[in-house]
């Protein structure tokens, strides 16, 4: 007969979100015990690319009682470092993390009562299974590579592969290389592609773009002086709300730390901008021709945070000095492209599809998901019923609960309720309120 455990507080993922979860409880002295099917940060240690950038910044990275302490505050860490941040935080922490422990599925007994210490049971791929009284999903909404259906349409000829499976330029075979989606993720590894000296195309689409630098601060601390950071992690241009592709955050990283990453700075590299893809026969990628309306909705966010930091400056009588010219995106290195792609004419023999994740909670009963599979929850963190939680979902259009540094706050919200469900349920007259 397989093993049955008990945990009051099963956590379902160890990237930052789960371990911070599982700090905060520590902090108020209730246990937790993580499960991991891979290692602590497995995504962004194992599952992204060699070169991948937090594109929020270093001062992003912090967990229950940690701040970033590093020398680079303003920097970009490599996303490998900060699965060493989280490997090292959660050790000096003790957190109790089960790797390579995959939950196959979880059950709710629908007959479980408030006054259950059973309402969960997580059963394991190794047979096993933990009953709990409650249970934090932290898997996030960036767990699915979606590709685009007409993939499938495309000469097999053509290597193709999305960015959660891309390495590096070497890893590709010879010749150009099409990169499709616009956001992070694409600038980023168009951006490394062309400084392989590979031929690159960037199939656009609509993305937000912020300046690295200005007026001799960080991005980050003029976020933190003018309180940018709803308008930082509000979905992006014409995102919409849906919850099968999730949005990014807008594009400010370069790898080298040298400048702005934007549709202007990588033409000026020599990538060949292309249209939206839209259908694909064999060889030929059928596109929208909107590689300039693209790249004027990117350049008037990027000028709006300017004309927001600039108005905030002048308001507050800050001494800070002018810069001139202002960063942008440089519209006259922008062009029209047509409307269709001949991929053998134009050498491209690899595509990477940097089209977004969706959610993947397929472990969880039916009647808790909603029809696109999504969690049906409330603030981005209560379940659909009594004990369920999650960690790193967006909240309506808001991207805030998912940043890196989000943890914190998500953590000690989860926390919080879990130790009044305890006070509650044990009938101490102890306060609900926590520190």
């Amino acid at each position: 007969m397989s093993e049955v455990e008990y945990a009051e507080t099963v956590i379902i993922g160890a990237g930052q979100q789960g371990c911070g979860v599982a700090a905060s409880l520590q902090e108020l002295g209730r246990e937790s015990v993580v499960l991991e099917r891979g290692e602590i940060g497995q995504a962004w240690g194992r599952e992204r690319w060699d070169s991948l950038l937090v594109g929020s910044g270093n001062r992003s990275v912090r967990f229950p009682g940690w701040e970033y302490d590093g020398d680079d505050p303003d920097g970009f860490m490599p996303g490998r470092e900060l699965a060493r941040h989280l490997r090292c935080y959660a050790e000096k922490r003790d957190l109790q993390v089960r790797q390579h422990t995959a939950v196959r599925e979880v059950e709710c007994p629908p007959d479980a009562s408030d006054r259950d210490e059973v309402r969960f049971r997580a059963h394991l791929s190794d047979g096993g299974s933990i009953e709990s009284r409650n249970l934090v999903v932290a898997v996030g909404g960036y767990a699915a590579p979606r590709v685009p259906a007409l993939a499938a349409d495309i000469d097999p000829s053509v290597t193709q592969m999305h960015s959660h499976h891309y390495r590096n330029s070497e890893s590709l075979p010879d010749g150009a290389v099409l990169v499709v989606g616009a956001g992070i993720s694409g600038q980023q590894i168009a951006d490394e592609l062309a400084d392989a000296g590979r031929g690159v195309f960037l199939s656009v689409g609509r993305h937000g773009a912020w300046p690295r630098h200005y007026r001799g601060r960080s991005l980050h601390e003029w976020m933190f002086v003018f309180a940018l950071d709803e308008e930082y992690v509000r979905a992006g241009i014409g995102a919409g709300t849906s919850t099968e592709v999730l949005p990014g955050l807008p594009v400010a990283a370069v790898k080298d730390g040298s400048g702005d990453l934007n549709l202007g700075t990588l033409a000026g590299k020599g990538v060949v901008l292309v249209g939206s893809a839209r259908a694909a026969n064999g060889q030929t990628l059928l596109l929208e021709d909107n590689v300039v309306a693209i790249a004027e909705a990117s350049a008037r966010s990027f000028r709006q945070v300017i004309d927001t930091i600039d108005t905030g400056i002048r308001e507050r009588g800050y001494p800070v000095p002018e810069q001139r010219p202002a960063p942008g995106v440089d519209m006259d290195r922008i062009s029209p492209y047509g409307d269709s792609l001949d991929l053998a004419r134009q050498g491209i023999t690899s595509i990477i599809w940097c089209t977004g994740f969706g959610p993947d909670y397929r472990i969880l009963p039916a009647r808790l998901l909603d029809d696109h599979g999504a969690p049906l929850q409330r603030k981005g963190i209560l379940g659909a019923i009594p004990g369920l939680y999650y960690a790193g979902l967006p909240d309506g259009n808001s991207l805030a609960p998912v940043a890196i540094g989000a943890n914190v706050e998500n953590g000690r919200f989860i926390a919080r309720g879990i130790h009044v469900d305890h006070v509650m349920r044990s009938g101490s007259p102890a306060s609900v309120i926590t520190p």
